[in-house]
C-alpha cells in the first residue's frame, strides 16, 4: 500500500491549484463558519506580511482578505488544508456526494452524516472511485481523493493506492 503521505502535502496541493481555483478556495475559506482557528492564523500572517494591526486586517472587506490571503508566498500546512476542505464543501458537493453514494456512505449533500467512519472495503472503494473518474475531471478527482487523503488518512488510506489519486494531478486544473 502507498503511504498517503508520499502524495503532496496541502500546501503543495494548494500551490498547484490554477488561479481560479485558488481564488474560489479562498473566497470560501474567508465564508467557512468552521475554519476560524485557520483564518486567525491566516489573518496573523497577512498581517505581519503588510505590517498592518490583526484588527485592520479582520475589518477587511472579505474581497480584500482573499487577494491578501492570495499574495502570501506560502501558507500552513493547516490553512492549506482548510482552503481545500472549503473549496470542496462550496464547489464540489455534487462529486462528494456522488462518491459517498457510491460508497453507500450516509451525507447530507456531501458532507458525511455518522461519526467514527470506518474504512470501505477496498473493491467498493474502487468501484466508487472508477465511477467518480468517468464522471468528473481527472484533476478534480485527483484532489479531492489527496484532500480526503490527508484529512483523515485511517479512513481514506486505501485511496492512496488507486490510479485516480495520481492521474490528473491538481496541476491539471488550469482552468
Amino acid at each position: 500500500m502507498t503511504d498517503a503521505f508520499d502524495l503532496p502535502r496541502p500546501s503543495q496541493l494548494w500551490k498547484r491549484l490554477s488561479a481560479n481555483r485558488r481564488q474560489l478556495a479562498a473566497a470560501a475559506f474567508w465564508r467557512d463558519e468552521n475554519a476560524v482557528v485557520e483564518q486567525a492564523e491566516a489573518i496573523a500572517a497577512i498581517a505581519q506580511r503588510i505590517r498592518f494591526r490583526l484588527k485592520s486586517v479582520q475589518a477587511m472587506p472579505p474581497e480584500r482578505k482573499v487577494q491578501q490571503l492570495l499574495a502570501l508566498p506560502a501558507v500552513s500546512e493547516a490553512v492549506a488544508a482548510r482552503l481545500l476542505v472549503a473549496y470542496h464543501l462550496e464547489h464540489q458537493r455534487p462529486m462528494m456526494g456522488r462518491f459517498l453514494d457510491g460508497l453507500g456512505i450516509a451525507h447530507e449533500d456531501g458532507l458525511i452524516a455518522e461519526e467514527g467512519l470506518s474504512p470501505a472495503p477496498p473493491e467498493r472503494l474502487r468501484a466508487a472511485a472508477d465511477a467518480l473518474g468517468g464522471s468528473f475531471p481527472a484533476g478534480d478527482v485527483s484532489l479531492y481523493f489527496s484532500t480526503l487523503l490527508w484529512q483523515d488518512p485511517e479512513t481514506w488510506g486505501g485511496l492512496a493506492d488507486l490510479p485516480q489519486v495520481r492521474e490528473g494531478s491538481p496541476a491539471a486544473q488550469r482552468s
